[in-house]
């Protein structure tokens, strides 16, 4: 078990301090049978002046002091207004009292700033069916960036008003046209069950924002993949000459529920995995999403994901927050790797979110040792590639399994140069394979490891 500690960084990983952490997309320098990578605070604001929702108020100015009275005394000043979500404001200055007199009239107190983390809405904290989505006691503070999209005024609505008038067909054309989508499907619980993907057109907009509102799950009927993204499919309209590395679309996926989505049908190769999910290039984050059930293929070295992910803008990470994949018994997500979340060449940085009994079912490792199919590593979380961070603020990781390495974690940089921060998190009871360096967690003994505040068992 690892307790409470700043840092861990072993004799190889002292000299990766002074640069940045970075992995290789081959398998080059993994040890045989190791199953090695693919080839290839904000606190909440005390009182302060208020900031827009996404951006976090900014700091309180000072509330002007009261003049000082005559005999009457004057009025003391206004407290600070309090500051939005995440980077709260500091509190305005009370107002000085007037002089002994009468005594001026108090000031109207300021309304204190909200908690980081506490004041992004979530409405699938306490959802009609299924485990909720993010961890109940995660606590850590979600910076601006990472927050939900604004969905207040969608370019496009699924739904008038019932279940019956909300059809995959609808979600299926708004996705494709991009922009803001949200779901008026009446006051129950609805699922859309797609025979299909929904397909990101890149040039449809800059930015996709799918908002379930808590009420919708998408469902892939246990056939078909859910979404897709990827900027260097032909298909989908190339944007750029560089789609493996351009900023848009950014497509941001909240509020929702993802359900039975199956990628089996694209096998292996590099378009394979992503059960539910499947996005490369521009930007990716879910926030206060659910993922049950989602399956992709059984074996394969590399492929995995109930969420697949390549190829961000800049080497930005991916957000995860609030989420929850798997969350109770019977509700996992099982592919060869990576139950839960698999990627090549992408950070992750995760925010109070729940991975558990997801499945990576795979045999053999990476890469497949003589006479096996490949895989079995990573029960929730399957990160390798090239210049990586996996950090993980506040979540909960436990009771996935794996048949080769890291039951719940598989992070891999070939260079043995990498970083991976768990702060305020706990990493428990994750049962199969080996080469562990740490509990549940396989990775070189070189890489940097940043754990704060966390349990590890």
């Amino acid at each position: 078990m690892i307790l409470m500690r700043t840092s861990i960084v072993s004799l190889g990983a002292l000299l990766t301090l002074l640069s940045t952490a970075s992995c290789s997309g081959s398998d080059e320098d993994a040890p045989a049978g190791t199953g090695g990578g693919a080839g290839s605070s904000a606190s909440g604001g005390s009182s302060g002046s208020s900031g827009s929702k996404s951006a976090g108020g900014s700091s309180g100015t000072k509330a002007s002091g009261g003049s000082s009275g005559s005999a009457k005394g004057g009025s003391s000043g206004s407290s600070g207004k309090g500051g939005a979500m995440n980077d709260g404001g500091t509190s305005g200055s009370s107002g000085g009292s007037g002089n002994a007199g009468a005594g001026g009239s108090s000031g109207v107190s300021g309304a204190s700033g909200s908690s980081g983390s506490g004041s992004i809405d979530n409405p699938l904290t306490h959802p009609d069916d299924g485990p909720p989505a993010g961890n109940p006691d995660g606590r850590a503070d979600v910076p601006a960036e990472a927050g939900p999209a604004d969905s207040s005024t969608p370019d496009h609505v699924v739904g008038t008003g019932t279940k019956e008038s909300c059809t995959a067909q609808d979600f299926i054309e708004a996705v494709a046209a991009g922009g803001v989508i949200t779901f008026d499907c009446g006051d129950e619980p609805v699922t859309i069950t797609l025979t299909e993907p929904a397909k990101v057109f890149n040039d449809a907009s800059d930015k996709v924002v799918i908002d379930g509102g808590g009420k919708v799950s998408l469902s892939g009927g246990g056939t078909t993949r859910i979404l897709y993204m990827n900027t260097c499919d032909e298909a989908q309209h190339w944007t750029t000459s560089h789609c493996d590395n351009q900023p848009y679309p950014e497509l941001t996926v909240q509020n929702i529920t993802f359900i039975d989505g199956n990628a089996k049908s694209y096998g292996i190769d590099s378009d394979g995995g992503g059960g539910a999910i499947y996005a490369s290039g521009g930007r990716f984050k879910l926030v206060n999403t659910r993922f049950f059930n989602n399956v992709c293929a059984d074996t394969g070295p590399d492929v995995g994901g109930a969420v697949r992910v390549f190829q961000q803008s800049d080497n930005k990470p991916v957000y995860v927050v609030n989420s929850t994949f798997g969350g109770a018994d019977g509700f996992g997500n099982t592919c060869s790797n990576g139950g839960g979340i698999s990627s090549i060449g992408v950070s992750w940085s995760i925010y109070n979110s729940v991975f558990s009994y997801n499945h990576a079912i795979g045999n053999g490792g990476n890469p497949a040792d003589s006479g096996t199919p490949g895989g079995g590593s990573g029960g929730a979380i399957y990160n390798d590639g090239n210049s990586l961070t996996l950090s993980i603020y506040g979540s909960l990781i436990e009771h996935n399994d794996v048949k080769a390495y890291g039951s719940g974690i598989f992070f891999v940089c070939n260079d043995h140069v990498g970083t991976i921060r768990i702060h305020d998190s706990t990493v428990r009871d994750n049962t199969g394979g080996g080469w562990n360096a740490l509990p549940g967690i396989s990775m070189h003994d070189e890489m940097t490891r940043d754990i704060v505040n966390s349990t590890i068992e």
